[in-house]
């Protein structure tokens, strides 16, 4: 069926998902923070790297709402407060709103904009949708590592690349600092889950 779009849902659903993206970028830009405190500086720089991705996102959504420029749009929706006690725990939900939005939230969007007729939008939601399903993984992967201990010491000989300088460290667990740079283990990442990586 088509709809006009200043009369449409999809149009409502867009500036929805401005939001939670605009949301989702601060709340990873607060945990970045919180992780650089802690000392987990690869940390701090993922969620900075997935931060910058959910404002690329936050864009297409506000662009695909540019004929209705000049004009404002009310909403209602429910936005989640992530404040956790631990790294983990800010990981941990990180993941979960990942996964809803993932599973959730853009199915069910990309589904009215293509029943609406509109569908660039449908796609929007859809191929946003496989990128959220990305950041729950990688999330996900990082909380278990933390909680379980691997990753910096994990059950088998490793990897590691000390990402101020890039030297690869192999053995039982990284180097409390990198013999190289001398920077300390905080900027160590497993080498699995290191940008550029050849191999």
């Amino acid at each position: 069926m088509a709809v006009n779009f200043s009369e449409s849902m999809t149009k409502e659903n867009l500036m929805r998902a401005f939001a939670g993206e605009s949301q989702a970028r601060n709340r990873y830009t607060i945990a970045a923070e919180r992780a650089e405190k802690e000392g987990m500086l690869t940390i701090a720089e993922i969620f900075r790297y997935t931060a910058d991705q959910e404002r690329a996102h936050a864009e297409r959504f506000y662009d695909l709402l540019k004929d209705l420029s000049g004009e404002t749009i009310h909403i209602d929706g429910s936005y989640p407060v992530d404040q956790q006690d631990s790294l983990t725990g800010l990981l941990r939900a990180a993941e979960h709103n990942e996964h809803e939005e993932f599973a959730d939230v853009y199915q069910t969007f990309g589904k009215t904009a293509k029943e609406e007729g509109f569908s660039e939008a449908a796609s929007a939601f859809f191929q946003i949708a496989e990128i959220e399903h990305i950041h729950e993984q990688r999330f996900g992967k990082i909380a278990e590592m933390l909680e379980s201990g691997s990753w910096y010491q994990p059950q088998t000989a490793s990897k590691w690349m000390c990402t101020n300088c890039g030297y690869i460290h192999e053995g039982n667990q990284a180097p409390p600092v990198c013999p190289v740079c001398r920077h300390d283990q905080g900027y160590f990442i497993p080498y699995q889950m290191a940008c550029y990586k050849i191999d």
